[in-house]
């Protein structure tokens, strides 16, 4: 492998480790990659319609290189097909073309194909291999690292699932070229992210070189790509499965998952719900004295340059307040709110008071 074109960030966990690969022209590391494994040749490559015309064939014919035989299965595009009833048609594919307990899945397309194919590969069977092929800019920093993989329910996002580890990410960033802009924008919300919970220098390079992260500049998208697997690699292989210090990746999350709730997925997508999420957390921390006036404008600048929305339309603060109980991090009715303490730092509040929180919920609606 060409050091110098790729890097490749190690999440540690123990037996379960596993490398995430970034940079361009990874067929040939992938091929490389599966010869060292031993594989059942039968394998499924699950995609969805928006990513299989531009990149199905190709991905395909790397595996048969490598070689197996893919079957291929394309979703519906959209959150829509991250459910219990598409999963059970994903099984039925797999068990009519009989795949056995070492044949991979391979999840290529962005955070819902990730999140439903590998939720059948950590169940089919008790468990079967399961590789990660991102190509949307928010699967890549977010859905395709840390092993969370789940369905929705029609009362909750991300309800029914299991922390189930990849073999692998490959992040082949010539995938990117297709990308649209919104798609672009949606993947910078957890990239922001990760800059105010963890590194308050990745949060300033992301203010001084706005133009360069925006147009996925070479040299720019390689570094925001990586140094966001970096964080979010070092606080799983501390916390795989959310007992502490893993809940620090949900700042922003809460609000944000009763805003898609509220708009029926459809209106913002996860990235937008996480940009508005993120702009009530940062209020919140203000309201409690946690940071000052200053520290929160960043935040917001940051979000609102980089092409994110700030305000929430289509919602009601009732319903939204309603919302964060159904949340899967509410236990025995009680919010853990992840607060920032300060850029690149964080503090988790169980304890905000409902006036507070319903404040900042009505500062982010339109």
């Amino acid at each position: 492998m060409n050091k110098e074109a790729h890097r490749i960030v190690r999440v540690e966990l123990g037996p379960q480790s596993y490398d995430i690969v970034i940079g361009h022209e990874l067929g040939a590391s992938l091929i490389d990659f599966v010869r060292g494994k031993r594989y059942s040749r039968q394998v499924l490559l699950v995609t969805d319609d928006n990513v299989g015309p531009l990149y199905g064939e190709q991905v395909a014919a790397l595996l048969a290189e490598a070689g197996l035989h893919p079957v291929v299965y394309a979703i519906p595009a959209g959150e829509s097909s991250k459910t219990l009833a598409v999963a059970e048609k994903i099984y039925t594919c797999i068990i009519e073309h009989r795949l056995d307990r070492k044949s991979p899945v391979f999840a290529l397309g962005g955070g819902v194909v990730g999140d439903l194919a590998g939720f059948v590969a950590s169940t089919y069977m008790r468990g079967v291999p399961f590789l990660q092929l991102p190509t949307s800019l928010l699967a890549q920093v977010d859905s395709s690292v840390g092993g969370k993989v789940a369905v929705d329910h029609a009362l909750g996002k991300n309800l029914i699932g299991s922390f189930y580890q990849p073999d692998a990410v490959f992040i082949d960033l010539d995938f990117m070229k297709t990308l649209p802009k919104r798609e672009i924008a949606t993947g910078l919300g957890e990239i922001v992210k990760y800059g105010i919970i963890y590194d308050a220098s990745f949060f300033a390079f992301l203010e001084q070189h706005p133009d360069d992260v925006l147009a996925l500049a070479p040299e720019a998208a390689v570094h925001m790509i990586a140094r966001s697997c970096e964080i979010k690699a070092a606080v799983v292989s501390q916390d795989e499965k959310e007992a502490g210090l893993r809940r620090i990746l949900n700042f922003g999350h809460t609000m944000a998952h009763t805003i898609e709730q509220e708009t029926g997925y459809v209106r913002y997508n996860h990235g937008e719900a996480v940009a508005i999420g993120m702009v009530g957390a940062a209020d919140i921390s203000r309201r409690l004295g946690l940071i000052d006036a200053a520290t929160q404008e960043r935040v917001v600048a940051l979000i609102r340059r980089l092409g994110l929305p700030t305000k929430a339309e289509g919602c009601m603060v009732d319903a939204m307040y309603a919302g964060i109980f159904h949340d899967k991090k509410t236990v025995n009715g009680t919010v853990n709110w992840v607060l920032m303490d300060g850029i690149g730092r964080t503090v988790v509040k169980n304890d905000v008071p409902e006036d507070i929180v319903r404040a900042a919920m009505a500062g982010v609606l339109a």
